[in-house]
């Protein structure tokens, strides 16, 4: 996406607007003060290699959630402190550059959490955190995106939060296509489905048809806050 369309929710909206739905996905919470949006995934990979990956945006972040409008200008440094940025070519004036947000956790195979407001929130005064969490299953790895996003903006929560929660959704998307594409619903968890809604005692691990239990186990624990 060119620089000039990244700075209107318009142009996210837009770009999104007829993305698929990612497996598992939702705007879980959202108030005045901000919101927080959801993603679960299941791949046949291992922790490992989602690791490795997850440190390539180059191979999975949207080029149409970019400044420059080419992926491979994203670069990662996974330590705390590290930058998710964007190199952007020299246009006459010089070679320019963005950080998307900074690492505050790395902990290889198990989680990265990022600080930073993507795309035309970073002109808010928003603090946001996108957590990944990994976690290992007998045929791969559950993941989960967690994005919370709060404080001031000149946005509509009600209509940035929807937009945002696809954003997001896709690219965990990018992510599990580049480690090989989700892994499908088992049978059991198909008919959970076409049974219908389940009633609103019913735990959130089965509001979401498509999850087995490690991811499960995901949805149903807050991201970490603490360092172990």
């Amino acid at each position: 996406m060119a620089i000039s369309g990244y700075f209107t929710c318009t142009a996210v909206a837009a770009a999104i607007a007829f993305a698929p739905a990612a497996a598992t996905a939702k705007v879980i919470d959202q108030s005045e003060a901000g919101f927080t949006v959801a993603h679960t995934v299941q791949v046949a990979a291992t922790p490992a290699d989602v690791w490795k990956m997850l440190r390539m945006p180059q191979n999975w972040w949207s080029k149409e959630h970019s400044w420059s409008g080419d992926a491979a200008n994203f670069w990662l440094d996974s330590q705390a402190g590290g930058c998710f940025c964007e190199k952007l070519p020299d246009g006459g004036s010089g070679v320019g550059s963005v950080q998307h947000a900074r690492i505050l956790f790395a902990k290889p195979g198990q989680m990265l959490r990022l600080s930073g407001a993507f795309g035309p929130l970073q002109g808010e005064a928003l603090n946001a955190t996108l957590t990944i969490q990994i976690k290992e299953t007998p045929t791969g790895s559950a993941l989960r995106f967690d994005y919370v996003v709060g404080g001031y903006m000149r946005f509509k929560v009600a209509e940035i939060a929807p937009a945002v929660d696809k954003v997001i959704g896709e690219q965990l998307r990018g992510l599990a296509g580049a480690l090989g594409g989700a892994l499908p619903p088992t049978r059991d968890e198909k008919t959970d489905e076409g049974a219908g809604k389940p009633t609103a005692d019913a735990p959130d691990a089965q509001e979401e048809p498509g999850l087995d239990a490690a991811v499960a186990d995901l949805v149903k624990e807050e991201p970490k806050t603490e360092p172990e």
